[in-house]
């Protein structure tokens, strides 16, 4: 598929928002204070728990057994070469294991003798312990223009609850954009034959609600041959995206920071809404505790209108064989929600770098990853340029567009990161097993005690 190049079917609300996504090949870098080249051989070392290229150990781009592009993957070669005269400095990736990364930070830091200048952290390992001092905080050491802290066209920072602090950091691209992005899907066909407006224009309009989203699927769920069976519901997916995109669009969440919020009436209304929708309206395709994929996937067979989808869902169950058209949209705006502040995507979760409290010179650390980083030299469109697999999987420029608009509304929420320990019980929300006040009240407590251990 031809790469996309500008939005042409989005309305100006969702124009003005991806503008300022797209807009950084105009900004400057200004990412730290003046920073001097080390007066002696200064060796940076950065752990993760996987293999990366290149480094000062490479001298040829097919060391890399990945190359897909030889002139970007020069470019970064290049800038290696370019950074090590620069600074002085010779750089080394080492894939210390996933398990060597946590115990590397658990042992070395607190010893006050970190291991390696930079760690790639998983955010489940990694904000932990930059809320226990094991981070260096980024804003006091890059200038206040920095592009960090401003603009983040290039490089941005986790913001961890209501911490002010930059402990965490992440280069930009398109696809750190667009992945772990799950807009709402519709069937075009049936809301075409419904006459149903396109939810895209609601939204456009301000018009796109819980109310309407309910009056959509209410027309949507029918008895095609008039048996007394449900043949298509209006909904049908996973609850824990589902919860996850209502929380959103209602403007709130249950683990945002350090104190619960599952007992808030905002939550409430999340649960409350999702209940119905399953048990009261029945407009959602009942769930199948059987097998679990198997309920974000009824929209295949024409069996749900509205569902939650994402590149990947559409690549690996190839969505573009299907003869009806995927459409993404906003979710719709709950009752406590506000259509220009709330937040489209959850990222509680995924990697990020930090450097570690201890280290040597962390302007040099910082100054040196961070021009890594941007081998690009500020070109997006050359950083971004080989986004086929994500535009191929999407099908449409409208869609890859609506993924752009979600990736660039961050939300953070620890509510699903806590399944392990906390598994809130939505199957019994969505089977009426369990009513949303019992849910909160059962699992508020155990939220708050696993919000106390991971912000200890």
């Amino acid at each position: 598929m031809k790469a996309f190049k500008k939005l042409t079917a989005l309305g100006l609300s969702a124009a003005m928002i991806l503008s300022m996504v797209s807009c950084g090949e105009t900004a400057q870098s200004t990412e730290t204070t003046e920073v001097a080249a080390s007066a002696e051989k200064r060796v940076i070392n950065i752990g993760t728990w996987y293999d990366h290229y290149y480094d000062s150990d490479n001298t040829d781009i097919y060391e890399n057994p990945n190359v897909s592009d030889e002139v970007t993957s020069q470019m970064q070669l290049d800038k290696v070469r370019e950074l090590e005269t620069k600074y002085n400095v010779e750089i080394h990736w080492q894939n210390l294991t996933y398990t060597g990364v946590q115990d590397s930070i658990n042992t070395s830091i607190l010893a006050g003798t970190p291991d390696c200048d930079i760690y790639e952290v998983d955010l489940n390992f990694g904000i932990p312990a930059a809320l226990n001092g094991y981070a260096t905080d980024m804003k006091t050491i890059v200038a206040e223009d920095a592009d960090l802290v401003t603009e983040q066209n290039y490089m941005k920072y986790v913001q961890i609850g209501s911490n002010e602090g930059a402990f965490l950091i992440k280069p930009v691209s398109a696809e750190t954009t667009v992945e772990n992005t799950y807009p709402l899907a519709f069937n075009k066909e049936m809301l075409d034959e419904a006459g149903l407006e396109d939810p895209r224009d609601l939204y456009d309009q301000g018009l796109w609600t819980w109310d309407k989203f309910k009056e959509y699927m209410l027309k949507l769920t029918v008895d095609n041959n008039g048996d007394g069976v449900t043949d298509v519901y209006g909904f049908g997916s996973d609850c824990n995206s589902l919860l996850t995109g209502l929380l959103m669009s209602n403007g709130t969440g249950i683990a945002m920071d350090a104190t619960q919020t599952l007992d808030t009436p905002a939550v409430g209304e999340c649960l409350d809404f999702m209940y119905a929708m399953y048990n009261t309206d029945k407009c959602a395709y009942p769930w199948y505790a059987d097998d679990f994929d198997s309920n974000r996937l009824w929209y295949k067979d024409g069996l749900t209108a509205f569902w939650v989808s994402a590149a990947w869902i559409m690549s690996q169950y190839e969505d573009s064989t299907l003869e009806f058209e995927v459409c993404f949209c906003p979710w719709p705006v709950g009752p406590s929600g506000n259509k220009d502040t709330n937040k489209m995507k959850n990222v509680a979760a995924g990697n990020a770098y930090m450097i570690p409290s201890g280290v040597e010179d962390p302007a040099l650390v910082y100054a040196v990853f961070s021009e890594l980083m941007n081998w690009y030299d500020n070109d997006v469109e050359l950083r971004d340029g080989d986004m086929s697999w994500w535009e191929d999987s999407v099908i449409s420029e409208e869609n890859y567009a609506y993924m752009e608009l979600f990736g660039s509304k961050e939300n953070f929420d620890l509510w699903n990161v806590f399944a392990s320990t906390t598994s809130l019980d939505l199957q019994g929300l969505v089977t009426g097993t369990v009513t949303p006040a019992q849910l909160q009240e059962t699992y508020k407590q155990p939220y708050q005690d696993a919000l106390d251990a991971f912000f200890k």
